[in-house]
This record gives structure tokens, sequence and C-alpha cells, in this order.
């Protein structure tokens, strides 16, 4: 079967910085496009999701460009500082990388040793073979990713309230405050929230504060 070039934004070598596995070295692998809005900024006020921090537009980011699987995951190990090492991450995100990343892709990077992890807004299947399934659920939409082992929302959002993922299967749930011009109150609001709800936890976006990709 031939496999396919798969279009990505960008691609680094930093710490995580947000949710369960904060602060840990990860090789962060962007792909190009999603299904809840083009990325284009003329197409916000008309997307499923309005309020996207991230420039996943394209393929002239950091490493960005077409690559096969092999070439994928040859690239992603060789930014990683010990090639032997038995604790390569990669993190594949978006956009939404449901859309490109496959079997083929699972494979080259398994191949190279890699704990694979995926961050997806849960509306498309998740393939096999993904160790971290990182679910950002966003408002109006149909989640069909309904376990794995973390439920990451952005908060507040309207018609996306905590009650409605409080009882789906993921191992650890997460609140972020959604950034802008009111993350000050929204960090409050997640404060209170997972204070009255323990079943949540804090999530902040420590690389904004650090200043790292």
């Amino acid at each position: 079967m031939e496999d396919k070039k798969c279009s990505i934004k960008e691609i680094y070598y930093t710490l995580q910085g947000e949710g369960f596995h904060t602060g840990r070295p990860a090789v962060f692998c962007r792909f190009s496009g999603c299904n809840l809005w083009s990325g284009r900024e003329e197409d916000r006020a008309t997307a499923i999701c309005k309020f996207c921090d991230t420039n996943f537009w394209g393929t002239d980011g950091e490493a960005g460009g077409k690559y096969s699987s092999l070439e994928l995951a040859n690239f992603c190990s060789s930014l990683w500082p010990d090639p032997k090492s038995k604790s390569k991450f990669v993190v594949f995100t978006g956009g939404e990388p449901m859309l490109q990343l496959n079997e083929s892709i699972i494979d080259a990077f398994k191949s190279h040793g890699f704990e694979i992890a995926v961050e997806t807004n849960g509306t498309l299947k998740v393939p096999e073979g993904i160790d971290w399934i990182c679910m950002s659920p966003k408002a109006n939409t149909e989640i069909i990713v309904q376990k794995g082992q973390e439920l990451k929302l952005v908060y507040p959002q309207k018609d996306a309230e905590p009650e409605r993922y409080q009882d789906l299967a993921f191992d650890h749930k997460f609140l972020q405050p959604m950034d802008g011009p009111d993350i000050e109150e929204n960090i409050q609001l997640c404060i209170k929230y997972c204070k009255e709800n323990p079943m949540w936890k804090l999530s902040l976006q420590t690389h904004k504060i650090l200043n790292i990709p």
C-alpha cells in the first residue's frame, strides 16, 4: 500500500506545557488541518470552534512540509537528545491529527521506540496503537472518543459544561482556562469549579508562562 505523505505544520522538541504530562520532554508533531475550523482568520466567525489559539494552517512552520511515515519518524527521532533512549515521547497534535494519523505512521514511530500521545477533539476515531489519548471536547460537536487517558476541557465554553463529560471513561479530567482577554477571570472560574468538583484538576498552559514553544 502506498505510503501517502502527510502535511505537517511544524515539528519541535520541547517540554509538554499542559495537562497530565506537564514538564515532560517531548517531540511535538503538529499536523496541518482541522475539521472544526479551516485555520484561516477570515473563517473563524463561522467555525465550529472559534477560540482556537493554534496556527495549524499550511506547512510553513518549523520543519514543516510533506513527510512519508518513515521520513517523519526518522526526523522526529533525530530531535531526541539520546537516540537510544527508552523514554522517547511524541505528541501528535494539530489542528486535528486524526485527519492524517494512520497505522503506517504509528508503526514507524513504534519502530523508533516512541511512546505516542495524541491531542484530539474527539470527533474522529483514534487508530489502534496510541499510548496516551488526550481528548479536548468542543461545544456543538459529536464526541465519539469516549475513553482514554486524559480529558482536557477548555473552560468556560458555552454548551460544553463539564457536567456533559464527567462520566466519560478517562483516567484524568482537567479544566484548562480559556486564553484571551478574560484569562485571569477564567483561571479563577477553573479554580472554583475544581475545588467544588474534585474529580476535575486544573491545567495551566505553562509553556506560555515560561515563553517556550
